[in-house]
């Protein structure tokens, strides 16, 4: 195997067989799968260039690079600057790798010759890593060997890593943390919570609001309150937006007064007066529990239409575990299922499919009363209405789950 400690530690020698110098890095341009060694730093004389191209340079034996062509011929390599350099911008650098869902620390580099190329193809992140560094990797091997134990690399492929550096490196890197949008929001934000502050924005800048949302969902309160706190309001509210309005009400509760009425100021009209209507309900109640986000069909309606008027709404999933019937004054009348609905004859009246007796939650119930109330009956969601039987919302079984579970769990529950 080939490592970057091995060229740090490597001679330069001319033509002639004479050392003009020694490796201070080697550049890379970032390719798929693969990134591509272009060019190699020189600790040297001021004779020659600090950076020359790698098609001038011969690797040889006994950790020697040599130059194919007289050092009077060389050039600075014009593109320096618009490249990674391997020990400066990588090495003792934190990634993520996205198969083990993991941060971990760069300790060594691994690279391998192919076609007439030297490519970037794997990151070592255990101790063989370090010791290789120092010089001392065979003393640590001889070592574990008259102890017994095994002392393995710890290898991961370049093509499964993610690198999280949020300085000018990012873009050079042309980080577009594709491989992490791809993993579970649960997992993104375990992720999330290992890295510091400017590390999280790397990240959440580059996912879409609704990938976005859904890890901020999973994060910590802690963590939640630190990432809004660095995002600018526009970007803050197009990820609350995403949500449903009560995980949106939930997350700005915990904010300042003063951060708290920013965001809602660059937020839609419609998505900010959802949350601000379920802000004014007790924290511990059904009401602070709820949603806003749920179907709603007027009385008069077939079945039929009634499929009609879901295909127009084209409502979340969570949203339609069930249809609930209402008069003008949105009065509680009857719950449909799902079932029910697509079974019946398009001419049928919803009044005559639903049922009538619903049970529901009052807007100031406390949380373990309406988890005991979904476990009773097995609901997916439970109706939440006011003194006069009027729907304010409904609250599902996740958010039911919540407040009965322990935070550790509830996120172990919510990754599986």
């Amino acid at each position: 195997m080939i490592f970057l400690s091995d060229f740090l530690r490597a001679d330069v020698i001319d033509i002639d067989q004479r050392r003009v110098g020694s490796v201070r890095d080697l550049l890379v341009r970032i390719e798929e799968p693969y990134p591509v060694v272009m060019a190699l730093a020189l600790r040297a004389s001021s004779k020659l260039p600090d950076v020359i191209d790698w098609g001038a340079v011969r690797m040889g034996e006994s950790n020697e690079l040599a130059l194919d062509v007289h050092t009077s011929n060389l050039e600075e390599y014009p593109a320096a600057k618009q490249m990674v350099w391997l020990a400066r911008d990588i090495l003792d650098k934190q990634i993520v790798d996205t198969d083990g869902r993991r941060v971990v620390r760069v300790n060594d580099l691994q690279l391998q010759a192919a076609d007439h190329k030297l490519l970037l193809v794997g990151v070592d992140i255990g101790a063989r890593g370090v010791l290789r560094r120092l010089g001392v990797e065979r003393l640590g091997r001889r070592l574990t060997r008259i102890t017994g134990r095994d002392f393995p690399q710890r290898l991961i492929s370049w093509d499964a890593v993610d690198p999280v550096e949020s300085d000018e490196t990012s873009v050079k890197l042309r980080i577009s943390h594709r491989k992490l949008a791809k993993m579970h929001p649960a997992d993104i934000a375990e992720i999330v919570e290992q890295l510091g502050g400017r590390d999280r924005d790397a990240i959440f800048q580059s996912l879409d609001d609704e990938v976005a949302a859904d890890t901020l969902e999973e994060t910590s309160d802690e963590v939640q309150a630190q990432i809004l706190a660095r995002l600018d309001d526009e970007r803050a509210a197009d990820i609350l937006e995403a949500m449903a309005p009560d995980e949106a009400a939930n997350i700005l509760g915990d904010l300042s007064e003063e951060r708290r009425e920013t965001i809602m100021a660059a937020m839609e009209e419609e998505e900010a007066d959802d949350v601000e209507e379920l802000l004014g309900y007790e924290e511990d109640t059904a009401g602070g529990l709820m949603t806003t986000e749920f179907v709603a069909i007027p009385a008069t309606l077939n079945a039929g239409q009634t499929i009609d008027r879901l295909r127009e709404l084209e409502p979340d999933a969570e949203s339609i575990y069930y249809v609930y019937i209402v008069d003008n004054d949105e009065h509680l009348l009857g719950v449909l299922s799902l079932r029910d609905l697509i079974v019946a004859k398009p001419s049928t009246p919803i009044t005559g499919i639903m049922n009538e007796r619903v049970v529901t939650v009052m807007l100031d119930a406390e949380p373990e009363d309406v988890a005991a109330v979904m476990a009773k009956y097995n609901f997916l969601a439970v109706p939440v209405v006011d003194a006069d039987d009027r729907m304010q919302g409904i609250v599902t079984i996740d958010d039911a789950m919540d407040t009965v579970m322990p935070a550790a769990v509830r996120r172990r529950a919510r990754a599986l």
